[in-house]
């Protein structure tokens, strides 16, 4: 009976871990690279053995890999996208990326970006494939069952752009060497939805989580930085070695820099002879570099990046949840600002906070970023103005940049719903406002929907359920319905799967049968739950909370200091809705919808009425 009684709790516990967890297969990648680099002509030549594991109930029988490099060649799809986006003009300017323009038709042969597969085998048997353009496809001659592991090798040669889109050289403004990013042939993503092929058009990426044992080899006087850790940090020197340690280099003109990255989904270095390496250990789990040239800033702005990490990892860590790995790299180069995993490309200091809180939303959650960008770029957007708000301690509200580019966006008339694809929209001026600014305010939104407080709860939560499982936007959803206890589906329908607006008014106000009447009015085409503030003559306030009725639920009090008297539900296909108070209208001084100004209402002037009697 005992042995019975064990046996059940065991099965219950399991089914308990299997609800709290979400068990979504995620496949599974192991590399070993080793690549040899001429710093004279830009060309490398590659060796990759690749253990993929197929966690899939599926069969395959191809395989897709990314070749980003080959994007950098006249004609190409980016090349013809970015001389296109040229033509439209947005404001007072052309909508291409000013990264870019039109200069990709203009690379000489030895400027070009390419990486050309010389052979390949999957278990010792060579295998046919063919490229187009950024995307290789392998036919292979026998499939990969489900649940089972081949091994992939492969010989390549490559040559780095001169143009630099994240990738490249020779950086006009930075003037860093080489920024190695998308630099080896990458194996694309299968999901639950299958491969995701995706061309190199213009940005965001997805990619498998693995292990990467890669090992470089350079010109001696060059100093790397990047993902992972150096696994001969004595041999090398430059900063890396241990304490106290003597660094012996071997002889020859070039140096092997071997390093080694666990459970990540990509592989970014960065060279260049002139770094200056900085560090500083903010724990004994978690070593900060910082490596740049003191070009475009001065030396003390990169150096300060060491304060603000140290400064600013408890309050990262206490809101969106732990870093996991042992070290993280602020290195110049890039175009702006590009992330990575345990690493980030900045052109300048000042980007350096926004991508390294790409770590969790790209990093660590890791949506795809082709179908999802909101929830990468909008989400640390979010987290970047949050966290500076609190390093300076500012009492403002953090988020009002992200909702004036909302704002801005809808009078444009360009907005595209939040579900285009991020290389289909049709200006790159609505991609940013979107991913980035409409994205950031569906979090401080959810905040005044659900409350700021169990907005929080629920960031930590998505955070623990869902990390290292490419999460998607009814991921997310699920995992704010269940922390608040409400439904949630209709917010994801109007906020991304649209381009609807909110927009409420105050509509009247009288006196009848010894109470004030408020009227208000719906407006705008997506409905919301009201927070109404009502603020009197004595300096009194009372807030009068119309719960919206597809939310089944209200949010709780966040201010206890202000009387709150909650209503039934305001019913979404209903215009107008009346509230009352016992109040004498002559003692009123101000009626406001949402004070908080975190409803992302486009016509804020008819929110607020101020009574001078």
């Amino acid at each position: 009976m005992k042995k019975h009684v064990i046996l059940v709790l065991i099965i219950l516990g399991i089914q308990i871990v299997t609800y709290a967890q979400p068990d979504r297969w995620q496949q599974r990648v192991k590399y070993v690279m080793s690549i040899n680099m001429n710093v004279q002509t830009n060309q490398f030549t590659g060796k990759q053995k690749l253990e993929y594991s197929n966690n899939s109930p599926d069969t395959l029988s191809r395989v897709f890999y990314h070749l980003y490099f080959n994007a950098f060649q006249p004609g190409s799809m980016m090349d013809v996208r970015s001389r296109r986006q040229g033509t439209i003009i947005v404001g007072r300017g052309q909508d291409w990326d000013q990264r870019i323009r039109d200069r990709i038709q203009n690379l000489k042969p030895d400027e070009i970006g390419y990486q050309k597969i010389i052979s390949l085998k999957m278990n010792g048997r060579p295998q046919e494939f063919k490229v187009d353009e950024t995307i290789l496809e392998v036919r292979l001659d026998k499939p990969i069952l489900p649940r089972s592991k081949v091994v992939f090798d492969m010989e390549f040669e490559a040559q780095v752009p001169l143009q630099v889109r994240r990738s490249g050289r020779d950086n006009p403004t930075s003037k860093v060497r080489y920024s190695m990013s998308q630099w080896y042939p990458k194996l694309c993503e299968y999901d639950y939805e299958g491969w995701h092929p995706t061309p190199y058009v213009g940005r965001e990426f997805y990619g498998v989580w693995g292990d990467f044992d890669v090992s470089i080899s350079i010109d001696r006087k060059y100093i790397l930085g990047g993902t992972g850790y150096l696994q001969n940090p004595n041999q090398i020197g430059y900063g890396y070695e241990d304490a106290g340690a003597r660094v012996t280099r071997p002889a020859g003109e070039k140096l092997t820099w071997h390093f080694i990255a666990p459970n990540v989904h990509d592989f970014m270095w960065a060279a260049d002879p002139d770094y200056i390496h900085v560090s500083r250990k903010l724990k004994d789990s978690l070593t900060i570099r910082v490596l740049y040239k003191p070009t475009n800033a001065t030396a003390k702005q990169w150096e300060d990046l060491l304060d603000m990490a140290e400064k600013a990892l408890p309050y990262i860590e206490k809101t969106f949840g732990a870093y996991p790995y042992r070290q993280f790299s602020f290195i110049h180069g890039g175009d702006g600002g590009m992330e990575y995993p345990m690493a980030t490309l900045c052109i300048g200091p000042g980007a350096a906070l926004h991508e390294w809180m790409h770590s969790w939303y790209y990093g660590m959650l890791g949506t795809n970023e082709s179908l999802y960008p909101w929830m990468d770029e909008g989400f640390t957007q979010y987290a970047e103005e949050r966290i500076s708000a609190w390093l300076n301690n500012s009492h403002g509200f953090a988020q009002a940049n992200n909702y004036a580019g909302y704002y801005s966006l809808v009078k444009s008339g360009r907005e595209e719903p939040l579900t285009t694809h991020a290389d289909h929209y049709n200006t790159n001026a609505a991609y940013g406002s979107a991913a980035y600014s409409k994205g950031s305010v569906f979090l401080e939104q959810l905040g005044y929907i659900v409350s700021a407080q169990v907005r929080d709860k629920i960031l930590l939560e998505y955070y623990r359920l869902w990390r290292f499982k490419h999460p998607n936007a009814a991921d997310f959803i699920r995992v704010a319905e269940k922390v608040s206890d409400m439904k949630l589906d209709w917010y994801k329908e109007y906020w991304v799967n649209s381009t609807k607006t909110i927009d409420y008014s105050i509509d009247s106000l009288w006196e009848e049968g010894g109470k004030t009447k408020i009227r208000l009015s719906r407006i705008g085409l997506m409905p919301m739950p009201i927070d109404l503030q009502l603020t009197f003559k004595d300096g009194s306030k009372e807030l009068h909370y119309i719960p919206m009725n597809l939310m089944y639920g209200e949010k709780p009090i966040e201010d206890s200091t202000i009387t709150r008297k909650t209503y039934e539900p305001w019913k979404w296909t209903s215009s107008t809705y009346t509230v009352e108070t016992n109040r004498k209208l002559a003692d009123f001084t101000i009626v406001e919808i949402d004070p908080s100004q975190r409803m992302a209402d486009v016509e804020r002037k008819n929110n607020r009425l101020e009574l001078k009697w």
